[in-house]
């Protein structure tokens, strides 16, 4: 909200000397936010002058200059050149002299044009920022304005006026307003405040013909609650719109049209209420107010024919619509140059009616911007009265006895209030009295009970509903600045889960192997949810949202791949080719045959109880978390001597590594299938629990072609997800610190030959097994098919380390816990060592 302070000051008694930053920083205090100061941007000297005389001079370029010979109140006229026609000897005009600058900035100076010194300008309303017409000068004539040469024409237009810019949050509509504004720079300094609603001489009007047809009532009288018309006739539509409303319009930020429009304009501002006026000529019997009929369409002020729908409420005659209640009129009833009676109308509509149609038909106003957060249902007499004067004042009108007064009387909802409720709510010890005189400040009713106090809000203020919004508002009034800022002292022993110390865990030791975690959105396709959320491709249950972002991705996601993939795609477009993404999000899996999201919600003012919280619970899909990896380009680039290391299935296996020991558990991979990768480069992987049975925990594999293909990636692309919350709940207590021995440790290696069926995880765990405590690691490093053995057989080779933590091992101990581990695996899967 943009208030110019010539404006204010006519309400509120400002200081003289308060300064635009001074009434920012005061309605600061009072929980508006500051933007800005505006001011029009010229400076002097800028004069009146009188056109003495001038020579029309056609210019070879088809131009006609006029050199004119103007009176700036000096000893001698001073030369100027003008190209503008529209002026006459004896005009009295503005006149921009050496050293003024302009809006843009456009500095003045004396220069050599067409043949001639000119020694100043003859400016155009727009050339002072007035608005936005520039086909010719300034006539001050034209604005009802007769000064002496030589006399400031910024001080004379109001350009030195300044407005200061407030944002306005929603619920506070009534701040829309120099009214509102006002009240709240007297709340906040304690300067006299002026109402300009209220009023001793309102007038009133009757015998013109208003009723409201509206199927669905609000508060009796559907989506209009008040309408007031007034008719002023015989007014001058050719007068001039006086300087001073010119200038504050200006700084309010709208634009001049003409004297009657202006003044409804100037009226919305000043109060808060908008204004429409209609050409009483062009109307047709009276007025009727109800929602549009199936086919109707409206011509609105702006030239457009808008298809109206049918929760559109609309002003009509008996011709038909005439205008968009509360966001803009129609163009049949538009007043114009020829109008000399004119309709008012000053009402107050549905808050959610006029915002509805404000963005169906894409047509924010001024005026749907005020209904739309709430206007002073006792404001519309007001409103019309001020809009009569100022025509019968400016525009030569006079006030009719035509007129209508259609409206609900206002009863204002009391608010109980009780004792130290604010104190306890906001946290400062208010005294009673000052709670009471808060309230009644900001214009409350308040009645002292037994229990503390019964508050009618003023009806100015809609956004007064219960007592919190009263405590607020105690706060606000007294200053927020007053709240203490008091930290809560945290319980001792509390910090991060175990769950969440694990994830850290998991992210921390990815991000340190040098992969990089990019957050994506938690939305998927239909078709991204069947390949990526389940190991066959088979169509599952998803959730799909209700009012989805994206039409495309409407569903959650059962996988965090196809976010891992699409970030890789917007990098690879972008010239990164190397990319090792990694992501601990939630996915989303509904049970088949399970219906979710049919709990009611509890009350917000009621604490529930453990039977509703469990309902509710059990009406949310499991959501694990879950953490996801993908590798593609190299790991390592080309270098003098060595060549790229291309980032494939090895590294992601490193990576699954990685993720195991930050969680602490040990993952064993075990050959599988998945529907998006590759038959023969994919694995599951598994986690033993305490039981010593395997969980599948997740998968790893490289992308089929065709899925790579599809995002846009080229190459190989290797992915894998792990179900974290499951891998930490499987490691349990198990993450201990390990002291490091400081006995050398033995190393033998073994190569097997096994059965070409026998996953090498197998006989690994079967070795680990039979060797004891003595084996301190053990590492797959070779699996050879060929010469030497045995058709549908292979040979395992495992590096084996073996460490005391109280003596250096001898080599016989250490083939001794070798051979242990060999046998175990001969008696159980026929193993033989390889000569």
């Amino acid at each position: 909200m943009r208030v110019p302070l010539s404006w204010l000051r006519e309400y509120v008694d400002v200081p003289t000397e308060a300064t635009p930053e001074d009434i920012l920083a005061a309605l600061v205090s009072v929980g508006f936010e500051e933007e800005e100061v505006i001011r029009f941007e010229l400076s002097g000297p800028v004069v009146v002058g009188r056109v003495l005389s001038f020579e029309a001079e056609p210019q070879k370029n088809g131009k006609t200059i006029r050199w004119c010979q103007v009176d700036v109140g000096e000893a001698e006229p001073r030369g100027i050149v003008c190209g503008a026609g529209n002026f006459f000897e004896g005009d009295k005009v503005v006149v921009s002299l050496p050293g003024a600058v302009l809006p843009g900035p456009f500095p003045i100076s004396a220069r050599k044009t067409y043949g001639h010194v000119s020694d100043g300008m003859i400016a155009s309303a727009r050339e002072l920022g007035l608005g936005e017409e520039h086909s010719g000068i300034l006539r001050l004539a034209e604005l009802g304005l007769d000064p002496e040469p030589g006399v400031d024409a910024i001080a004379l237009l109001g350009l030195d006026d300044v407005a200061v810019d407030v944002n306005v949050t929603p619920d506070r509509g009534y701040a829309m307003s120099i009214r509102g504004i006002a009240r709240e720079y007297s709340h906040a300094t304690g300067a006299a405040f002026r109402d300009p609603a209220v009023r001793d001489d309102l007038g009133s009007g009757s015998g013109f013909s208003v009723s409201v047809d509206d199927p669905a009532p609000i508060r009796g009288r559907g989506g209009v609650t008040e309408f007031v018309t007034r008719v002023v006739r015989g007014v001058d539509p050719s007068r001039p719109t006086p300087p001073w409303m010119i200038a504050r319009l200006a700084l309010a930020g709208i634009r001049s049209i003409s004297l009657l429009v202006d003044i409804t304009n100037y009226v919305m501002l000043e109060l808060g209420g908008p204004i429409h006026g209609y050409d009483l000529s062009k109307l047709t019997g009276g007025i009727t107010v109800r929602r549009a009929r199936e086919g109707e369409t409206l011509e609105t002020l702006d030239g457009q024919v808008r298809r109206l729908h049918a929760e559109d409420l609309l002003i009509t005659d008996e011709s038909g619509p005439i205008g968009l209640a509360g966001v803009m009129g129609g163009a049949k009833t538009e007043i114009g140059d020829a109008t000399t009676d004119v309709l008012i109308e000053a009402a107050v509509f549905d808050t959610v009616s006029i915002a509805r149609t404000a963005r169906r038909h894409k047509l924010p106003s001024e005026a749907s911007r005020r209904f739309e957060r709430g206007v002073d249902p006792l404001l519309p007499a007001a409103s019309a009265q001020r809009v009569v004067d100022l025509m019968v004042e400016l525009a030569g009108g006079t006030a009719d006895a035509l007129g209508s007064a259609l409206g609900a009387s206002y009863a204002p909802h009391p608010i109980a209030l009780p004792a130290r409720f604010v104190q306890g709510l906001v946290g400062v010890d208010y005294a009673a009295s000052r709670i009471a005189e808060t309230l009644t400040l900001i214009g409350c009713e308040v009645v002292e009970t037994a229990e503390g106090w019964t508050v009618a809000p003023p009806s100015w203020r809609p956004d007064l509903t219960d007592k919190w919004t009263l405590a607020e508002e105690v706060a606000r009034i007294d200053g927020v600045d007053k709240i203490p800022s008091v930290l809560p002292t945290p319980p001792s022993g509390r910090g991060l889960t175990p769950a969440q110390q694990g994830r850290r865990r998991v992210a921390n030791a990815l991000a340190a192997a040098g992969f990089v975690e990019t957050p994506s959105f938690p939305f998927a396709s239909q078709e991204q949810n069947d390949l990526h959320g389940s190991a066959s491709g088979e169509s599952l249950p998803a959730v799909r949202l209700a009012n989805a972002l994206d039409g495309q991705t409407p569903f959650l996601r059962r996988s965090l791949v196809p976010g891992l993939l699409q970030t890789a795609h917007r990098n690879v477009a972008r010239g990164l080719t190397d990319l090792a993404l990694f992501e601990v999000g939630a996915v989303f899996l509904p049970r088949p045959g399970v219906e979710y999201g049919t709990s009611s919600v509890p009350p917000l003012a009621v604490r529930p109880d453990d039977a509703t919280l469990a309902e509710l619970n059990a009406s949310i899909p499991p959501q694990p978390r879950h953490v996801a990896l993908l590798l593609a380009g190299a790991v390592s680039t080309k270098q003098p001597g060595r060549d790229a290391e291309p980032a494939g299935l090895e590294v992601a296996l490193d990576a699954v590594r990685v993720i195991a020991a930050a969680a602490g558990v040990e993952i064993e991979v075990v050959q599988a299938r998945r529907a998006a990768l590759h038959p023969g480069r994919t694995g599951a992987l598994t986690v033993a629990g305490a039981d010593g049975e395997r969980t599948e925990v997740g998968y790893v594999g490289e992308l089929l072609p065709a899925v790579a293909a599809d995002a846009d990636l080229p190459g190989r692309v290797t992915v894998a997800e792990l179900d974290l919350d499951a891998i930490l709940a499987l490691a349990g207590e198990r993450v201990t610190v390990a002291s490091l021995s400081t006995f050398p440790a033995a190393t033998q290696d073994v190569s097997l030959v096994v059965d070409a069926a026998l996953p090498a995880a197998e006989l690994r765990r079967t070795l680990v097994e039979g060797a004891g405590e003595l084996l301190e690691s053990i590492r797959l490093v070779d699996d050879y098919r060929g010469a030497g053995v045995p058709d549908g057989a292979k040979s395992l080779t495992f590096a084996l380390r073996f460490r005391a933590s109280d003596r250096t091992l001898t080599a016989a101990e250490a083939s001794e816990a070798k051979l242990a581990g060999v046998a175990l695996a001969a008696d159980r899967h026929g193993a033989t060592l390889r000569e």
